[in-house]
Protein backbone atom coordinates (compact mmCIF):
# COMPACT_ATOMS: atom_id res chain seq x y z
CA UNK A 1 0.00 0.00 0.00
CA UNK A 2 2.86 2.35 0.83
CA UNK A 3 4.48 1.64 -2.56
CA UNK A 4 1.20 2.25 -4.39
CA UNK A 5 0.70 5.55 -2.58
CA UNK A 6 4.26 6.61 -3.44
CA UNK A 7 3.79 5.82 -7.13
CA UNK A 8 0.63 7.92 -7.23
CA UNK A 9 2.58 10.91 -5.94
CA UNK A 10 5.80 10.31 -7.88
CA UNK A 11 5.36 8.88 -11.40
CA UNK A 12 7.15 5.68 -12.31
CA UNK A 13 10.61 6.43 -13.69
CA UNK A 14 10.63 9.96 -12.30
CA UNK A 15 13.93 9.26 -10.57
CA UNK A 16 15.69 7.57 -13.48
CA UNK A 17 17.61 4.28 -13.39
CA UNK A 18 21.11 2.96 -12.77
CA UNK A 19 22.10 4.20 -16.23
CA UNK A 20 22.15 7.72 -14.76
CA UNK A 21 25.62 6.94 -13.42
CA UNK A 22 26.92 7.34 -16.98
CA UNK A 23 26.05 11.04 -16.89
CA UNK A 24 27.92 11.32 -13.62
CA UNK A 25 30.89 9.55 -15.19
CA UNK A 26 30.77 11.87 -18.20
CA UNK A 27 31.03 14.97 -16.01
CA UNK A 28 33.85 13.43 -13.98
CA UNK A 29 35.81 12.72 -17.17
CA UNK A 30 35.32 16.29 -18.36
CA UNK A 31 36.64 17.71 -15.10
CA UNK A 32 39.58 15.32 -15.21
CA UNK A 33 41.04 17.61 -17.87
CA UNK A 34 39.84 20.82 -16.20
CA UNK A 35 40.65 19.67 -12.65
CA UNK A 36 41.92 23.11 -11.67
CA UNK A 37 38.37 24.50 -11.97
CA UNK A 38 37.23 21.90 -9.46
CA UNK A 39 40.17 22.30 -7.10
CA UNK A 40 39.85 26.09 -7.06
CA UNK A 41 36.61 25.70 -5.13
CA UNK A 42 38.52 24.31 -2.16
CA UNK A 43 40.30 27.62 -1.59
CA UNK A 44 37.08 29.63 -1.22
CA UNK A 45 36.12 28.32 2.26
CA UNK A 46 39.66 28.72 3.55
CA UNK A 47 39.86 32.39 2.56
CA UNK A 48 36.32 33.08 3.82
CA UNK A 49 36.96 31.58 7.24
CA UNK A 50 40.47 32.98 7.53
CA UNK A 51 39.25 36.52 6.82
CA UNK A 52 36.50 36.16 9.41
CA UNK A 53 38.92 34.86 12.03
CA UNK A 54 41.53 37.56 11.40
CA UNK A 55 39.23 40.54 10.88
CA UNK A 56 35.58 40.61 11.94
CA UNK A 57 36.06 38.10 14.74
CA UNK A 58 38.18 40.59 16.71
CA UNK A 59 35.93 43.55 15.94
CA UNK A 60 32.61 41.96 16.93
CA UNK A 61 33.67 39.58 19.68
CA UNK A 62 31.14 37.01 20.92
CA UNK A 63 27.57 36.32 19.82
CA UNK A 64 24.93 34.65 22.01
CA UNK A 65 23.12 31.72 20.41
CA UNK A 66 20.77 29.48 22.40
CA UNK A 67 22.15 30.88 25.66
CA UNK A 68 25.67 30.04 24.51
CA UNK A 69 28.39 32.62 23.82
CA UNK A 70 30.43 31.82 20.70
CA UNK A 71 32.93 33.79 18.66
CA UNK A 72 31.60 35.60 15.63
CA UNK A 73 33.64 33.35 13.32
CA UNK A 74 32.07 30.24 14.92
CA UNK A 75 28.63 31.85 14.52
CA UNK A 76 29.07 32.67 10.84
CA UNK A 77 30.99 29.55 9.74
CA UNK A 78 28.01 27.09 9.74
CA UNK A 79 25.92 29.60 7.81
CA UNK A 80 28.69 30.02 5.27
CA UNK A 81 28.86 26.24 4.97
CA UNK A 82 25.17 26.11 4.02
CA UNK A 83 25.64 29.06 1.66
CA UNK A 84 28.62 27.38 0.01
CA UNK A 85 26.52 24.25 -0.52
CA UNK A 86 23.81 26.38 -2.13
CA UNK A 87 26.18 28.29 -4.42
CA UNK A 88 28.13 25.21 -5.48
CA UNK A 89 25.06 23.25 -6.47
CA UNK A 90 23.32 26.19 -8.14
CA UNK A 91 26.35 26.88 -10.36
CA UNK A 92 26.20 23.45 -11.97
CA UNK A 93 22.43 23.11 -11.84
CA UNK A 94 21.75 26.40 -13.64
CA UNK A 95 24.63 27.77 -15.75
CA UNK A 96 26.09 24.43 -16.87
CA UNK A 97 22.70 22.81 -17.40
CA UNK A 98 21.47 25.80 -19.42
CA UNK A 99 24.56 25.62 -21.65
CA UNK A 100 24.09 21.90 -22.32
CA UNK A 101 20.36 22.27 -22.81
CA UNK A 102 20.05 25.47 -24.87
CA UNK A 103 23.47 26.19 -26.39
CA UNK A 104 25.55 23.05 -26.84
CA UNK A 105 22.52 20.72 -27.13
CA UNK A 106 24.45 17.98 -25.34
CA UNK A 107 21.29 16.31 -24.13
CA UNK A 108 19.97 15.89 -27.67
CA UNK A 109 22.98 13.69 -28.39
CA UNK A 110 22.56 11.78 -25.14
CA UNK A 111 18.96 11.01 -26.09
CA UNK A 112 20.32 8.92 -28.99
CA UNK A 113 21.73 6.49 -26.39
CA UNK A 114 19.79 4.07 -24.14
CA UNK A 115 19.64 6.77 -21.44
CA UNK A 116 16.19 8.19 -20.75
CA UNK A 117 15.24 11.78 -19.94
CA UNK A 118 14.96 10.82 -16.28
CA UNK A 119 18.46 9.29 -16.40
CA UNK A 120 19.84 12.58 -17.70
CA UNK A 121 18.12 14.58 -14.98
CA UNK A 122 19.19 12.22 -12.21
CA UNK A 123 22.76 11.99 -13.53
CA UNK A 124 23.16 15.75 -13.67
CA UNK A 125 21.71 16.12 -10.17
CA UNK A 126 24.10 13.44 -8.96
CA UNK A 127 27.04 15.41 -10.29
CA UNK A 128 25.80 18.62 -8.65
CA UNK A 129 25.49 16.71 -5.38
CA UNK A 130 28.96 15.18 -5.78
CA UNK A 131 30.60 18.54 -6.38
CA UNK A 132 28.66 20.15 -3.55
CA UNK A 133 29.70 17.31 -1.23
CA UNK A 134 33.38 17.77 -2.06
CA UNK A 135 33.18 21.47 -1.29
CA UNK A 136 31.24 20.81 1.91
CA UNK A 137 33.91 18.40 3.15
CA UNK A 138 36.64 20.95 2.46
CA UNK A 139 34.65 23.68 4.22
CA UNK A 140 34.10 21.53 7.30
CA UNK A 141 37.80 20.61 7.43
CA UNK A 142 38.69 24.32 7.27
CA UNK A 143 36.22 25.04 10.09
CA UNK A 144 37.90 22.41 12.26
CA UNK A 145 41.43 23.56 11.39
CA UNK A 146 40.63 27.19 12.26
CA UNK A 147 38.88 26.27 15.51
CA UNK A 148 35.34 27.18 14.43
CA UNK A 149 33.77 23.82 15.32
CA UNK A 150 32.16 23.96 18.76
CA UNK A 151 31.26 20.33 19.44
CA UNK A 152 31.72 16.80 18.13
CA UNK A 153 28.22 17.09 16.65
CA UNK A 154 29.70 19.42 14.02
CA UNK A 155 30.28 16.34 11.88
CA UNK A 156 26.52 16.37 11.23
CA UNK A 157 27.02 19.63 9.34
CA UNK A 158 28.23 17.52 6.43
CA UNK A 159 24.95 15.63 5.74
CA UNK A 160 23.09 18.89 6.35
CA UNK A 161 25.20 20.63 3.70
CA UNK A 162 24.65 17.74 1.30
CA UNK A 163 20.87 17.90 1.84
CA UNK A 164 20.95 21.67 1.30
CA UNK A 165 22.96 21.13 -1.88
CA UNK A 166 20.43 18.58 -3.16
CA UNK A 167 17.47 20.84 -2.43
CA UNK A 168 18.94 23.80 -4.31
CA UNK A 169 20.33 21.68 -7.14
CA UNK A 170 16.96 20.08 -7.87
CA UNK A 171 15.07 23.36 -7.58
CA UNK A 172 17.69 25.25 -9.59
CA UNK A 173 17.71 22.70 -12.40
CA UNK A 174 13.94 22.78 -12.59
CA UNK A 175 13.97 26.59 -12.75
CA UNK A 176 16.73 26.47 -15.38
CA UNK A 177 14.43 24.72 -17.83
CA UNK A 178 12.21 27.82 -17.90
CA UNK A 179 15.05 30.23 -18.74
CA UNK A 180 15.19 31.40 -22.35
CA UNK A 181 18.47 33.39 -22.52
CA UNK A 182 21.56 34.25 -20.51
CA UNK A 183 19.91 37.51 -19.46
CA UNK A 184 17.32 35.51 -17.53
CA UNK A 185 20.04 34.54 -15.07
CA UNK A 186 19.62 38.00 -13.58
CA UNK A 187 16.38 36.61 -12.12
CA UNK A 188 18.32 33.76 -10.52
CA UNK A 189 20.74 36.18 -8.89
CA UNK A 190 17.81 38.36 -7.83
CA UNK A 191 16.51 35.39 -5.84
CA UNK A 192 19.85 34.17 -4.46
CA UNK A 193 21.44 37.44 -3.35
CA UNK A 194 18.71 38.60 -0.92
CA UNK A 195 18.46 35.05 0.38
CA UNK A 196 22.19 35.07 1.08
CA UNK A 197 22.15 38.45 2.82
CA UNK A 198 19.00 37.81 4.90
CA UNK A 199 19.37 34.15 5.87
CA UNK A 200 20.59 34.78 9.44
CA UNK A 201 24.09 33.86 8.29
CA UNK A 202 25.72 37.08 9.49
CA UNK A 203 23.27 38.19 12.19
CA UNK A 204 21.03 36.36 14.69
CA UNK A 205 17.51 36.20 13.33
CA UNK A 206 16.10 37.95 16.40
CA UNK A 207 17.90 41.11 15.25
CA UNK A 208 15.48 41.43 12.32
CA UNK A 209 12.06 43.09 12.53
CA UNK A 210 9.19 40.71 13.27
CA UNK A 211 7.79 40.69 9.73
CA UNK A 212 11.25 40.08 8.23
CA UNK A 213 11.84 37.18 10.62
CA UNK A 214 8.76 35.47 9.18
CA UNK A 215 10.02 35.98 5.62
CA UNK A 216 13.50 34.68 6.48
CA UNK A 217 12.12 31.60 8.24
CA UNK A 218 10.21 30.71 5.06
CA UNK A 219 13.30 30.73 2.82
CA UNK A 220 15.09 27.47 1.98
CA UNK A 221 18.58 28.72 2.80
CA UNK A 222 17.56 29.57 6.35
CA UNK A 223 16.65 25.92 6.89
CA UNK A 224 20.20 24.84 6.06
CA UNK A 225 21.76 27.66 8.09
CA UNK A 226 19.69 26.86 11.19
CA UNK A 227 20.45 23.14 10.92
CA UNK A 228 24.19 23.60 10.41
CA UNK A 229 24.45 26.11 13.26
CA UNK A 230 22.53 23.86 15.65
CA UNK A 231 24.70 20.87 14.79
CA UNK A 232 27.90 22.88 15.17
CA UNK A 233 26.85 24.02 18.65
CA UNK A 234 25.40 20.66 19.62
CA UNK A 235 22.04 22.30 20.32
CA UNK A 236 19.04 20.34 19.05
CA UNK A 237 15.29 21.01 19.13
CA UNK A 238 12.13 19.83 17.42
CA UNK A 239 12.22 22.76 15.00
CA UNK A 240 15.18 21.09 13.31
CA UNK A 241 12.90 18.23 12.20
CA UNK A 242 10.81 20.83 10.39
CA UNK A 243 13.90 22.25 8.70
CA UNK A 244 14.89 18.77 7.49
CA UNK A 245 11.35 18.08 6.25
CA UNK A 246 11.34 21.38 4.34
CA UNK A 247 14.56 20.51 2.49
CA UNK A 248 13.47 16.91 1.79
CA UNK A 249 10.15 18.03 0.28
CA UNK A 250 11.95 20.69 -1.76
CA UNK A 251 14.38 18.06 -3.06
CA UNK A 252 11.70 15.58 -4.12
CA UNK A 253 9.56 18.28 -5.71
CA UNK A 254 12.55 19.63 -7.63
CA UNK A 255 13.56 16.18 -8.90
CA UNK A 256 10.06 15.41 -10.17
CA UNK A 257 9.68 18.84 -11.78
CA UNK A 258 13.11 18.57 -13.43
CA UNK A 259 12.34 15.17 -14.96
CA UNK A 260 8.98 16.40 -16.26
CA UNK A 261 10.47 19.54 -17.78
CA UNK A 262 13.33 17.60 -19.36
CA UNK A 263 10.82 15.16 -20.84
CA UNK A 264 8.84 18.05 -22.32
CA UNK A 265 11.91 19.78 -23.80
CA UNK A 266 13.86 16.75 -25.05
CA UNK A 267 11.18 14.46 -26.45
CA UNK A 268 9.38 15.27 -29.71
Amino acid sequence: MALAATLRVFPAGAFGSRRAVHMLERNALIYRKGWYFLVSGFFEPFFYLLSLGIGLNHLIGTVHVAHTAVTYAAFVAPGMLATSAMNGSMLDATFNTFFRLRVDHTYDSVMATPLSVEDIALGELSWCLTRGSLYSVSFLVCMWALGDTQSAWAILCLPIAILTSLAFASAGMAACTFLRSWQDFDLVMLALLPMFLFSATFFPIDQYPGWLQLVVRATPLYQGVALARGCNLGVFNWAMAGHVGYLVVMSFAGIVMTSRRFRKLLTP
